[in-house]
């Protein structure tokens, strides 16, 4: 009895934690102490991955030239984004492809293994991001070869997502649940 009231005091701090985090566009210019970012990174080593082969790699971009060219070149024309300038941190996530496991075996399952993994780590990094008080948006809205020449990146780095990172400048509300389907809707029992 104890143990699953312990379990769903747990659950509910998790559930809370899921439901205050939502994609940030107002960052205070503040900067982000590096334990803070340790802790989300720790959070993202700590996620499972297909064969245990752990394909991701972040890498903080703190440097104000390097985020102002990521803004200007590496940005796709068309969706203006204004608030990243002010994200004092740019996070490039990259996968680390092995030739077995995310080479062959989807060839064969046809699942892009590191997609999972990957997709895996970056929620546990927004979330331990969320969890300090930092706001973040997943950005998917780039160009990868203009980013990887920017930061001059080797070719066995596949870039998927940007992640800006910085304190929000107010509070964030909880995800508007009324615009979200319902647990029904999105899921069925065999």
């Amino acid at each position: 009895m104890f143990e699953s009231k312990r379990m769903n005091s747990e659950f509910e701090n998790f559930l809370e934690l899921v439901r205050k985090r939502k994609s940030c566009r107002d960052y205070c210019e503040t900067d982000v102490p590096d334990g803070l970012i340790s802790n989300c990174v720790e959070a993202a080593r700590l996620a499972p991955s297909a064969c245990n082969k752990q394909p991701w790699r972040f890498l903080i971009v703190r440097n104000c030239e390097l985020r102002r060219r990521i803004c200007s070149e590496g940005l796709l024309p068309g969706l203006p984004m204004p608030w990243i300038k002010n994200a004092p941190v740019i996070v490039v996530l990259c996968s680390e492809t092995s030739v077995f496991t995310h080479v062959i075996a989807p060839l064969i399952s046809k699942v892009q293994y590191h997609l999972i993994d990957i997709g895996i780590a970056g929620e546990h990094f927004v979330l331990a991001a969320e969890a300090q008080g930092l706001g973040t948006c997943w950005i998917g809205w780039f160009n990868e070869k203009k980013v990887r020449r920017i930061l001059n990146l080797p070719s066995s780095l596949k870039i998927l997502s940007l992640i800006s990172l910085g304190h929000p400048t107010n509070s964030t509300e909880p995800t508007d649940e009324i615009n979200r389907m319902k647990t029904e809707e999105i899921s069925k029992y065999f």
